[in-house]
């Protein structure tokens, strides 16, 4: 009440004039009318007055940056939480550690940008700005935050502008982007917007992620080296038929130690590679590896099959064929009930 007071003071008073001015025309309360020209008591009040509307001005101005979002705040990290459309696959372990060190070293440079929860009482949620608030977060630190009053549309905006200017997402964290979008029923101007693309190039982001499945794209991971057209050659190759082999080779530990890029170009050899096919009973067929170590000849007779491994690389191929012969043969009969639908 007292500052509402004291605004409405600062408001209606009028200009100040000098002392005797005020004094012949409209004397100020407690103060004696003098014919002296000594105007210091009414200085004092126009400065006190003066002082009290600059700080209101002050605090106006305060509270109207905090509504637009415009002053620096520092958050507790465990009231704030994740965006409502996720936009990576994963959070790179060598990255996160980079910038925990830079900020450990220099402080948060950048703030985050995050909206009141529109569920969650005094709780937050990321627009943009997960990696720093991931590191800050392991630093133990508070995390310097925008606060900004923001729909669920001018956030995905916000969020999808971000990491087109700062970010390095790969194409198909893009393409899952818009596709999570178009699942919660954004418009497409919205994720045109957010994503920086027009109509074409958003029909071929959201094309990619809806022909191949979402376990593929997952367990091959974001690939960042690996463009739009490597993606679409992937789709043009994919096979149903292959996807439960292909999970099962991606799940084995040493191919989940390998790069995203390594896997990826994993997936795409076993999907063009041509075919061995069995030859006819009573006839040999030959392979050879491409770097010439191994070669075999197989021969079908009957009900039996025989396969025989040559040159250098022989013993070794031949010995890790025997050891996982259970596994193989698990793989083959998946991809056999992957034709029948069984």
């Amino acid at each position: 009440m007292a500052r509402k007071n004291l605004i409405e003071v600062s408001e209606s008073t009028a200009p100040l004039r000098p002392a005797e001015t005020l004094s012949a025309s409209r004397p100020i309360a407690g103060l004696v009318p003098s014919n002296t020209r000594h105007a210091s008591p009414v200085g004092g009040i126009a400065k006190t007055l003066g002082n009290i509307t600059q700080k209101v001005e002050r605090a106006n101005d305060l509270e109207r940056q905090m509504a637009e979002g415009h002053t620096v705040i520092e958050l507790d990290t465990s009231l704030i939480d994740a965006s409502i459309v996720r936009d990576r696959l994963e959070m790179d372990a060598v990255e996160l550690a980079q910038l925990v060190e830079q900020i450990r070293d220099h402080g948060q440079q950048v703030p985050i940008l995050v909206r009141p929860h529109p569920d969650a009482k005094e709780r937050y949620q990321v627009a943009y700005g997960h990696r720093r608030l991931a590191a800050v977060s392991q630093l133990g630190l508070k995390v310097r935050a925008v606060v900004r009053k923001l729909s669920d549309d001018e956030l995905v905006v916000s969020q999808g502008q971000e990491n087109n200017a700062r970010t390095n997402l790969s194409f198909i964290e893009r393409a899952l982007f818009a596709a999570r979008l178009e699942d919660r029923s954004f418009s497409r101007e919205v994720i045109m917007s957010a994503l920086g693309v027009d109509k074409s190039a958003l029909s071929k982001l959201i094309g990619v992620v809806r022909a191949i499945p979402f376990e593929l794209i997952e367990a091959i991971g974001p690939a960042p080296e690996v463009g739009r057209r490597r993606w679409m050659d992937l789709v043009e190759a994919i096979k149903p038929s292959a996807i439960p082999s292909l999970l099962s080779h991606l799940a084995q530990a040493e191919l989940k130690g390998e790069s995203s890029d390594a896997r990826f170009q994993f997936v795409f050899r076993e999907l063009t590679k041509k075919e061995t096919k069995a030859p006819p009973s009573g006839q040999t067929g030959r392979w050879e590896a491409a770097d010439r170590l191994v070669s075999a000849t197989t021969k079908a007779s009957g009900t039996t099959y025989t396969l025989a491994l040559r040159n250098k690389g022989a013993a070794g191929f031949g010995g890790w064929i025997a050891g996982n012969l259970e596994r193989l043969y698990e793989t083959y009969r998946d991809s056999e009930k992957a034709k029948t639908g069984d």
